[in-house]
């Protein structure tokens, strides 16, 4: 099978679409590494596959989007989970259950539409946690030895980014304040799509991705605060850095010579 366009990949507000199913799957019959994606899984499950979907898949930090799709026949699914295949390499798997007795079959015609507020509101925890990186890394890059920005989570109850190196409590003020600046600044934030070469053109070597996260030939997928810092990320974001709404550096934990900078959006 091929893989699975990403329409959210180039526009994060389209919230409907039609697509084709390329697959109708019981949860039973799925792969066991499959299985293991859906612990919540049962007899009553059904995984589908279409030929582009707008629902993020979990990953990168972003939570699932969740939301439905309706048959042209008025069979309903509703999606509770998407996640990346671990078997066929780049194609999206949409976890759920139907509404009734009515399937989808291969082929069929259905509209897909997902959650908008959910979406919204990862948009703009994705988007704040960039801008908190970015605030770090400015602030701190030259003051703390063997300084890195490491994971994040942008999950609405767990939203926190980890640096290599260990920030003092002090630090949690300044950070606020950058972030302050950052978010009031109303900061464009761009997707683009580079190459190695333009990494390295734009002296950022250190960001370069693994080639297997890419199709051959594709080039990744970068997010531009611009004034600030890019990343390579998949996932969704809003407009511009005022749309975050109000960012708060909740807290600053360290362990192991990491540094967890913990957040939320209001």
């Amino acid at each position: 099978m091929t893989r699975t366009r990403l329409l959210f990949h180039h526009d994060a507000k389209l919230y409907r679409t039609l697509t084709k199913v390329v697959a109708v799957c019981p949860f039973t019959e799925l792969e066991e590494s499959n299985r293991t994606l859906f612990k919540q899984g049962t007899e009553q499950n059904y995984v589908i596959i279409t030929e582009e979907t707008i629902f993020h898949p979990q990953g990168g930090g972003q939570p699932s989007d969740t939301g439905r799709m309706t048959g042209s026949a008025g069979a309903k699914f509703n999606v509770v989970s998407a996640k990346m295949d671990t078997v066929n390499d780049g194609q999206v798997l949409h976890f759920g259950q139907f509404d009734g007795e009515s399937r989808f079959l291969k082929g069929d015609s259905v509209e897909a539409d997902i959650d908008v507020e959910k979406r919204l509101l990862y948009s703009r925890l994705h988007t704040a946690g960039h801008v908190l990186g970015a605030a770090v890394r400015h602030l701190l890059e030259k003051e703390i030895e063997g300084f890195d920005e490491l994971k994040a989570s942008h999950f609405p109850d767990s939203a926190a980014c980890e640096f290599k190196g260990l920030i003092e409590g002090k630090w949690k003020e300044p950070i606020q304040e950058r972030l302050d600046r950052y978010i009031a600044a109303k900061m464009p934030v761009e997707i683009d799509w580079w190459d190695v070469d333009d990494f390295k053109a734009h002296d950022l070597e250190r960001l370069i991705p693994d080639q297997s996260i890419v199709a051959p030939g594709e080039k990744f997928r970068v997010v531009n605060i611009v004034g600030a810092e890019v990343y390579p990320c998949g996932g969704t974001h809003v407009d511009t850095t005022d749309l975050c709404g109000t960012v708060t550096a909740k807290k600053i934990s360290r362990s192991k010579g990491v540094s967890r900078v913990s957040y939320n959006v209001s």
